[in-house]
C-alpha cells in the first residue's frame, strides 16, 4: 500500500505531461473583425466548441494601441475578436458562417451605426489553410447571399493582435443593460434581419 501511495503523484505527473501535447493540439485560433467587438464577442461565445473570445485590435501599424487611439481612427487597426476553439467540435468554416451572419458585408468601413475603417469587417487569417477557406467562403457568400451588393469584407494576413483594455472584455456580461441599449440603438439586429432573414445571427 505504501508503494502505491508513493508512486501515485509521479504517475499523475507523467500522465499530465503526456496528455498536455494532445490537449494543446485540440486548440486553434481565429481572428475576425465585425464592427463593435462587444457584439462579435457575444455572437461567437454562443458557438459550441468556442473556448474563449478576446476583444482587441488588429490590422494596423501602431503597436500596443489604446481604445482611444483606435476609435479615433488613423491607426489602421480594426476592432477585432480573437477566438480559441476546439476544431474537433467546430470547424473554421463553421466559425466563418457564424461570422458572416453577424456582419453587414456590403458596406465598406462601417458596421451598423459605427463608421470608420476601425469598424470595417475583416477576416484575419493565421495561415494559408485559413486563407484558402476564407476565400472559398467569401466566394460562396457572393453566390448565395440573399441581398444585392458586392461583398467588401477584407481578407488579410494577421500580423499582430493586441488585446483591448480589461473593461472591454466580456462587456456584454459585465454591463448587460448598457450593452443591450447600445446594440438595439445601433440597429445591429434589425440590419442583420434585413440582410440575412432567418439566417441572421445564425451559424455553427
Amino acid at each position: 500500500m505504501r508503494r502505491l501511495i508513493f508512486f501515485t503523484p509521479l504517475l499523475a505527473l507523467n500522465l499530465l505531461l503526456f496528455a498536455a501535447p494532445a490537449m494543446a493540439g485540440k486548440i486553434a485560433t481565429a481572428t475576425f473583425a465585425g464592427g463593435c467587438f462587444w457584439c462579435m464577442e457575444q455572437a461567437l461565445d454562443e458557438v459550441d466548441g468556442v473556448l474563449s473570445t478576446t476583444s482587441g485590435y488588429a490590422g494596423g501599424s501602431v503597436k500596443n494601441p489604446s481604445y482611444q487611439q483606435v476609435s479615433g481612427g488613423g491607426t489602421g487597426h480594426a476592432e477585432a475578436v480573437q477566438i480559441t476553439y476546439d476544431p474537433d467540435k467546430v470547424s473554421y468554416g463553421e466559425l466563418l458562417t457564424k461570422f458572416w451572419h453577424n456582419i453587414d458585408p456590403i458596406v465598406p468601413n462601417q458596421q451598423f451605426c459605427d463608421g470608420g475603417s476601425q469598424y470595417r469587417s475583416a477576416i484575419f487569417y493565421h495561415d494559408e489553410a485559413q486563407r484558402e477557406i476564407a476565400e472559398r467562403s467569401l466566394a460562396e457568400i457572393e453566390k448565395s447571399k440573399p441581398f444585392p451588393g458586392k461583398v467588401v469584407t477584407q481578407i488579410a494576413a494577421l500580423t499582430e493582435f493586441y488585446p483591448a483594455e480589461g473593461y472591454h472584455q466580456d462587456y456584454y456580461k459585465k454591463n448587460p443593460v448598457r450593452y443591450k441599449l447600445y446594440k438595439y440603438g445601433c440597429g445591429r439586429a434589425q440590419r442583420l434581419k434585413q440582410l440575412w432573414g432567418d439566417e441572421a445571427g445564425k451559424g455553427a
